[in-house]
């Protein structure tokens, strides 16, 4: 295995072990986030002279248990800290909460207190838990990045001032947590499905990671319907996986893509869980616009009538502007394009996806469809210049490029 495989490897398995074995430890969430990014900063340093290590993950831990201990030392911190932390287990032999499987878990449900705003829950976990930067985050939520970093500080001085502790709730706590906890699962998988930057449209490890939390949280709240929701509609989303790039790394869109390459096995379990549902939350309702296309033999087969009712069920619970938008695709491929561009007017004119990508490429798909080939250039060229992804640039420059020259 190269360096670069085994970093990737070891942040996706410890980089929330670490951290959660520091914060349990120090109380000190900073600390351990520092401290697990040194000890990640260091393996790329020593691991390509000295190779990787048997045991990547207790390494790390080991050189950020250190690291924290150092920082504590120059800081004068209680001797009491001292002694949790340099006599902290590896993070291979951390007790774990014998009902509550996953540390991660255990982690995630501390980051989702109820005395913290719901934003301020999801944004948290997604930094700690799975790591990522302050701009992704910032760029799921649609704020500025100094707005998000705000967010981050704030939490985590809620955690100290509340006194909230590193635990994980007894059973009958755990509900009021729920929202916040699968609000995390989900925005981990969105950003590993179609990633905000960056030269692939996919992240698999975050798709993986989101998809196995997912499968823990059924396994743990089996009659929860929001839970059998997500873990279906994540299953039912990443069976298309395979399908939605070519052997160059070109996107293929939904209704060129190649249905025998799509995950029958996903498509089973997804279907399975979403059996299981009783009420019809937001979850599950995604769930059943994914399997209307799993359904469909053909992209002409799709039932487009009930997807845009589905959305418009879902944007009337969310009020989610993302949700809105994707009524406006569905249903300008259930009732035409000019139906569709409607509901993107609407969407233009509260300026709630200002400076998103996908409400002009969205505009230019519906306008190209109609003929409309000098507006929908327009809109391609808007949407270029504000997307991050390398993969979702190369494909709306080759769009524009079909539109052929102006006229």
């Amino acid at each position: 295995m190269t360096v670069d495989a085994a970093l990737t490897q070891a942040f996706r398995s410890g980089w929330a072990r670490i951290v959660a074995t520091l914060i349990r430890t120090t109380g000190d969430w900073d600390l351990a986030e520092e401290c697990t990014q040194d000890a990640f900063a260091r393996a790329t340093e020593v691991w390509p002279r000295d190779g990787v290590p048997d045991a990547p993950v207790a390494w790390l831990t080991t050189v950020a248990r250190n690291r924290a201990l150092d920082r504590l030392r120059r800081a004068k911190t209680e001797a009491r800290k001292l002694k949790e932390v340099a006599a902290a287990p590896a993070v291979e032999e951390v007790a774990v909460d014998d009902d509550l499987p996953d540390d991660r878990l255990r982690l995630m449900f501390t980051c989702c207190h109820p005395a913290l705003p719901m934003e301020g829950r999801v944004a948290l976990t997604l930094r700690t838990v799975a790591g990522l930067t302050t701009a992704e985050i910032a760029r799921m939520f649609l704020v500025p990045e100094p707005t998000m970093a705000k967010r981050l500080v704030r939490a985590k001085h809620k955690i100290r001032a509340a006194g909230i502790p590193f635990r994980v709730p007894p059973p009958h706590l755990r509900a009021e947590r729920l929202s916040g906890v699968l609000a995390v699962v989900y925005l981990l998988f969105t950003e590993g499905y179609a990633a905000t930057r960056g030269d692939d449209l996919l992240r698999r490890g975050l798709c993986e990671e989101a998809i196995r939390l997912s499968r823990v949280l059924a396994t743990l709240m089996p009659d929860e319907s929001e839970v059998l929701g997500l873990a279906a509609l994540l299953l039912l989303q990443d069976s298309r996986r395979d399908a939605r790039v070519d052997a160059d790394g070109r996107i293929v869109t939904l209704e060129e893509q190649d249905r025998s390459r799509w995950d029958a096995r996903a498509i089973g379990e997804g279907r399975a869980l979403l059996a299981r549902t009783r009420a019809a939350g937001p979850y599950v309702l995604q769930a059943r616009i994914a399997t209307c296309h799993a359904a469909a033999p053909t992209a002409a087969s799709t039932d487009w009538r009930r997807i845009a009712g589905l959305y418009g069920q879902l944007a009337e619970l969310t009020r989610s502007p993302v949700v809105a938008l994707n009524r406006a695709v569905a249903v300008g491929m259930a009732e035409g394009p000019e139906a569709g561009l409607t509901l993107v007017a609407e969407l233009e004119g509260s300026g709630a996806l200002q400076g998103n990508h996908l409400l002009p490429a969205v505009k230019a798909d519906l306008l190209r469809r109609l003929g409309r080939a000098d507006e929908a250039r327009t809109s391609y060229e808007e949407a270029h210049a504000l997307a991050r992804n390398q993969p979702e640039r190369d494909h709306l420059a080759r769009r524009t490029a079909e539109l052929g020259t102006p006229t």
